[in-house]
């Protein structure tokens, strides 16, 4: 749920070898092409006995130009068309997916007041369709099917299990989150069972709890079972690509051997800085650029050269293909196969302000009241600092909470400001300050810093905003606050002298201490805490840096302090990748031995996560 700026990065790209054959076997160069190619490999099919074609996809990607430009090669070649839009034949009405959906989603704005949460929908598309209808189009598809005559069917859900039996060949179009979003954002996408878009936030929150999910999940199923014949991407309707889904499953294959970078996305906000914006020579016309989704995996997607063509990957659809690989199986089994780490960049440098007070929820609590199966932990590490930054972190020892719940609703209620200073503790800022934040515990960013934020896994964001400054947004209305979520769930014992603690379980706030070294090398512990499965960790060395992922653990890296750095597999030096200073690269699991190298002159810090020892073993 958020709102990317609409530029493509184009530097993080990916080089895994490729075999001749699966490089000659993308078709790329316009979506024409591609049509072309895709009839001409049918062609014998539909000519001796016929082919009934299924096309399904991720949410909000286009079937209708595919579908017209084989219509117009079907009269090139001579054969029949006819056109099946499955969704039409197969979902229930607009009205009964809405009685399904609806009373999952928070429609009162005292809890909610953006009407941003609500439950996720578990049911697959088979839920949301009439099964009358699917009996009958279990009957009457079949015979449209004759020598001579292609049957497209197309449509999201058409090729779950109860249908997939009915196609000759599976076909599935993907498209990259960022590209999804604006699609949804730009009116191009309704959700299931309407008809045409609606207010745009409410369109966002029922694809992030109901069409989203039924994507994903189908998408996960499908690429288990092997069972598509072709992968398209569609993130530009005139420069579609195709290739086998053999094809795309090795170029999966063979990324997941090297270490290897996510493209990013990048969002303004009413906050935001000014450091990334130049760091990244983003576009003059951004106002700034709040956050960085560097690496959050339903946000971002990689970008990996295969010849000529450059093909940008949902990266969850590379996690579907390679996620024992990349994450163990042990990984994958815990967190149901989703990457369980998320990392952005938070940029209040030369801002107008910090960001909001919030907190976040509890694992119990995300499942009870949203359906999701995993809590919302973060942690803030401060790589850059300008005059007279802060962390706020907890409340202070004198707080007088009640009092400070009184004030923020006021705030909220009444316009009137509240002395959040009274309340809340802070960390005076500086490069190489960690800080842990279990949900639960009341924080901000303060201005004139930029931080990398690690979270855990929950895939939605549930960040309670409990004071914004009476701050504005960009449309000149007041920030709503989610006063009454935020009480529920902050935790009121986290105060200055517990979180500083060596004793206390809230231990959050904690001094690097040296965990293992090398020739010329050390690893320091950062943060760990029981109450959070991942370990933070900076390695410090001047040429370079050994490191064993064992075959258990992927490790996630971010240059904090240096300009160049080369990670390299030690068994296979040709498998590498570059980094420059606030870039972050994943080493998968599998890869066992690397190096770190620094092509630079002075030494390095790098910040590494992985999962913390015994994750396996927490509670669910």
């Amino acid at each position: 749920m958020y709102n990317p700026y609409p530029f493509h990065d184009p530097k993080p790209v990916n080089r895994p070898e490729l075999s001749e054959k699966t490089v000659a076997s993308v078709i790329g160069g316009g979506s024409q092409k591609v049509a072309k190619a895709f009839m001409t490999t049918i062609a014998p099919k539909v000519k001796q006995e016929g082919a009934i074609v299924a096309f399904d996809g991720y949410t909000s990607t286009k079937f209708d130009l595919m579908v017209s430009l084989l219509a117009r090669e079907c009269d090139v070649f001579g054969f029949n068309v006819e056109f099946v839009d499955s969704a039409a034949r197969t979902f229930r009405s607009g009205d009964e997916i809405d009685a399904i959906i609806d009373p999952l989603l928070i429609w009162d704005k005292e809890i909610d007041p953006t009407l941003l949460y609500g439950k996720v929908y578990h049911g697959g598309y088979i839920g949301l369709m009439e099964p009358e209808k699917v009996e009958a189009f279990q009957k009457e598809l079949p015979a449209l099917k004759k020598p001579g005559t292609l049957v497209l069917v197309y449509g999201y859900g058409s090729l779950i299990r109860e249908l997939r039996g009915l196609y000759d060949i599976k076909c599935w179009f993907d498209i990259t989150p960022m590209n999804s979003m604006l699609r949804i954002r730009a009116g191009e996408y309704a959700n299931l069972g309407k008809k045409h878009s609606g207010i745009i936030n409410r369109t966002i929150r029922r694809c992030y709890y109901c069409d989203f999910e039924n994507a994903v999940q189908l998408r996960k199923e499908l690429f288990a079972e092997n069972v598509l014949d072709w992968y398209f991407i569609d993130n530009d309707r005139a420069n579609l690509q195709m290739m086998p889904f053999g094809s795309f499953a090795d170029i999966c294959a063979q990324l997941v051997k090297y270490p290897f970078r996510a493209k990013p996305c990048y969002l303004e906000g009413v906050w935001g800085g000014s450091y990334m914006k130049e760091k990244r020579h983003l576009p003059e016309k951004m106002r700034n650029a709040a956050w960085v989704f560097d690496f959050i995996p339903m946000e971002v997607s990689v970008l990996v050269k295969a010849g000529e063509e450059l093909l940008d990957i949902n990266y969850c659809s590379f996690v579907h293909k390679e996620g024992v690989a990349l994450m163990s199986e042990k990984c994958v089994k815990k967190y149901k196969g989703y990457f369980p780490i998320r990392f952005n960049w938070d940029d209040s440098y030369h801002s107008t302000g910090n960001m909001s007070i919030q907190c976040h929820s509890s694992g119990e609590f995300n499942v009870k009241n949203y359906n999701e199966f995993g809590r919302q932990d973060e942690s803030y590490y401060v790589v850059v600092t300008g005059q007279d930054a802060k962390t706020f972190i907890g409340f202070r020892d004198d707080a007088d909470i009640p009092a400070f719940f009184k004030e923020i609703e006021a705030a909220d209620t009444e316009h009137k400001p509240c002395d959040y200073m009274k309340y809340v503790s802070y960390e005076e800022s500086r490069p190489g300050l960690q800080v842990m934040l279990p949900a639960g515990t009341i924080h901000s960013s303060g201005r004139n810093q930029v931080i990398l934020e690690i979270g855990s896994l929950t895939i939605g964001s549930y960040t309670y905003k409990m004071y914004d400054y009476l701050r504005l947004d960009f449309d000149g209305k007041q920030r709503p606050i989610h006063t009454r979520l935020g009480e529920l769930n902050v935790n009121q014992e986290r105060r200055t002298s517990v979180i500083h603690d060596p004793q206390s379980k809230d231990y959050i706030v904690q001094k690097p201490r040296l965990d293992a070294s090398g020739d010329g090398w050390k690893e320091f512990i950062l943060g760990e805490n029981p109450q959070m499965y991942i370990s933070l960790r900076r390695l410090e060395f001047e040429k370079q840096c050994r490191q064993d992922t064992k075959g258990e653990k992927f490790h996630v890296l971010t240059l904090v302090d240096g300009d160049h750095i080369r990670i390299r597999s030690a068994a296979h030096p040709e498998r590498f990748f570059d980094l420059d200073f606030m870039e972050i690269a994943c080493v998968p699991a599998s890869m066992g031995k690397y190096v770190i190298e620094n092509l630079g002159k002075e030494p390095v810090s790098v910040h590494k996560t992985c999962l913390r020892d015994g994750y396996e073993n927490d509670p669910a």
